[in-house]
């Protein structure tokens, strides 16, 4: 019971991080209309640094699936989550350290592909 059946969970997974894609690509583009070149790189960032970690997590932790698996499940659920999180670190740190960001519209579309991620369920039937 690994990548046969985990497969539709992992798609499911991919699905929304997809979501979260759209919803940052779209957000970049109204701000860089609105506020300009700048804005709508650091909102582009922004969306960048939630939607990549979260990809990397959904292709790692959904891996194994099934009773027989639920030590297998665990840890790559558990090492997905830590690849995840220092993987928003380190996008963070290279972000702010080497690009001249604004902070508002970074953290504006952080947040908003963050909850996002919240009503992907509605859009797709999992």
């Amino acid at each position: 019971m690994t990548h046969s059946l985990a497969g539709p969970y992992r798609r499911a997974a991919l699905k929304g991080v997809l979501l979260q894609g759209i919803v940052a690509l779209f957000a970049a583009v109204i701000v860089l209309v609105v506020w300009g070149a700048q804005a709508g790189l650091s909102a582009l960032m922004g969306g960048v640094a939630i939607v990549l970690p979260n990809f990397v997590f959904a292709l790692y932790a959904f891996r194994y699936v099934g009773a027989s698996k639920a030590e297998q499940v665990y840890d790559s659920l558990k090492r997905g989550k830590g690849l995840k999180f220092l993987l928003t670190i380190c996008i963070f740190a290279l972000v702010f350290k080497h690009l001249s960001v604004m902070a508002l519209p970074f953290f504006c579309c952080y947040i908003l592909v963050m909850f996002s991620q919240w009503l992907a369920p509605i859009f797709f039937n999992h």
